[in-house]
């Protein structure tokens, strides 16, 4: 559990959270998940075991947990059935709890999601023709106040932890049904209703095929937490997920962007939106302290970055703010200027109550794409996805705050009832 007070935010401009570490849980015990195998083995190593037997246990739970994705040591088959007990006593396997899970019209999937201190978040799954992304996390809350996100109205409560990043992949694998068919039983108390078996799009016919850090938060202002969640995914012996198909997006914290490439290497997203100094100040904030051409300098620098690998720019479509034939060509200006490998991602609006924005037509986007796309740059317009349980891009804001105690113990009580 952690600390739930506010963590201190030095201003408006540049309002970078202070880490603070997880309170240890009231029954002692520690939980691996979010932990390197190095650090699994200190633990046994400090819990009593020897050196050699501290790296053999560590290299067998690191299997079980990110590989086989079990929740209980009792399954861990190739472990003495004598030491199983010796872990539960000291150690536990976490996982986010699901608060609510909403299915949209289209596919799309949203969950609401508790850390053990209380604290609520949320991810998308956005299941594709080729392809099933999930947007993962990286804040309870956000300090950007982006003003066309409904995200960037929420007061930033704490950075999620490496685990509660993690986590929330490993939890849509167990939603999913994507483990090992040898690990499956671990989920049956899950409940039919949370498990899918549809067939799948990847070659191993797994419906979860990319991540984009997309969700609550800004990336960038939790970075040694993120970049140890990505780097479990990534490993060949745990999730094993390519870093060609991880995509980190940054509102633009330009100091942190060459250190992400490095010590991450996974695509760049960067949340653009604007292509003037005056219009980007007011949508996007921390362009006051990181401006375009600083952006664009770091864009340009960022590590392996190329035309097999370019770099996204985010840009949503806001009716005579932004969607000009002028403000169209100036963004092909920057591009060229600045020699950048590229593509752009146009996104309609997604509405939000009290949003002073609305989306620009379809005309105008069709208009503003084609003007990009002349250009030779890849402008594509991205489909509306989950507008209807509001999980669609900057609609993200924990949906607990819009029902009543009421309506959630009923909720809890139908899930109950359904399970049994």
């Amino acid at each position: 559990m952690a600390d739930t007070a506010l963590m201190p935010i030095p201003g408006m401009l540049d309002p970078v959270p202070v880490a603070r570490d997880i309170t240890p849980r009231e029954d002692g015990r520690v939980d691996l998940i979010g932990l390197p195998r190095g650090r699994i083995a200190e633990l046994f190593g400090e819990a009593g075991l020897d050196a050699k037997a501290a790296k053999l246990r560590a290299k067998q739970v690191f299997h079980w947990l990110y590989h086989r994705g079990v929740t209980d040591f009792e399954a861990m088959t190739d472990i003495a059935k004598t030491m199983r007990p010796w872990l539960a006593e000291r150690f536990v396997i976490g996982r986010p709890e699901v608060v609510l899970a909403q299915h949209s019209s289209d596919g799309t999937r949203k969950w609401l999601l508790k850390t053990a201190d209380d604290q609520e978040f949320e991810m998308v799954f956005i299941p594709d023709a080729d392809r099933g992304t999930l947007c993962v996390s990286s804040q309870v809350g956000c300090t950007l106040n982006c003003r066309f996100c409904h995200t960037g109205t929420m007061r930033l409560v704490r950075n999620l932890t490496p685990g509660e990043i993690v986590g929330q992949v490993m939890l849509a694998r167990d939603a999913l049904g994507e483990w090992p068919r040898t690990g499956q039983a671990d989920f049956a108390a899950l409940g039919d209703d949370l498990v899918d078996d549809d067939g799948g799009y990847s070659a191993d016919g797994r419906l979860l095929t990319n991540i984009v850090m997309m969700g609550m938060g800004e990336p960038l202002y939790n970075f040694d937490n993120v970049r140890d969640a990505l780097k479990l995914v990534m490993d060949g012996d745990g999730l094993a997920l390519s870093k060609r198909r991880i995509t980190l997006s940054t509102s633009g914290v330009v100091p942190m962007m060459a250190r992400a490439g490095e010590e991450i290497g996974v695509n760049l997203a960067v949340s653009l939106h604007a292509v003037s100094k005056e219009v980007r100040d007011e949508i996007v904030p921390i362009n006051r302290k990181y401006g375009l051409d600083e952006l664009l300098a770091a864009c340009a620098a960022y590590p392996r970055a190329s035309n097999a690998r370019r770099i996204t720019f985010e840009y949503v479509m806001l009716k005579n703010k932004n969607d000009s034939d002028e403000d169209a060509r100036e963004l092909v200006r920057l591009i060229k200027k600045y020699k950048l490998p590229a593509k752009v991602n146009l996104i309609p609006f997604n509405p939000w109550p009290g949003a002073i924005y609305e989306c620009s037509t379809p005309e105008r986007i069709r208009r503003f794409s084609e003007i990009v796309f002349e250009a030779g740059i890849s402008a594509p317009v991205r489909t509306p996805r989950g507008r209807d349980i509001d999980a669609a891009c900057g609609q993200l804001k924990t949906a607990a705050k819009k029902l009543s105690r009421a309506e959630l113990d009923r909720l809890a009580e139908e899930k109950q009832a359904a399970l049994g």
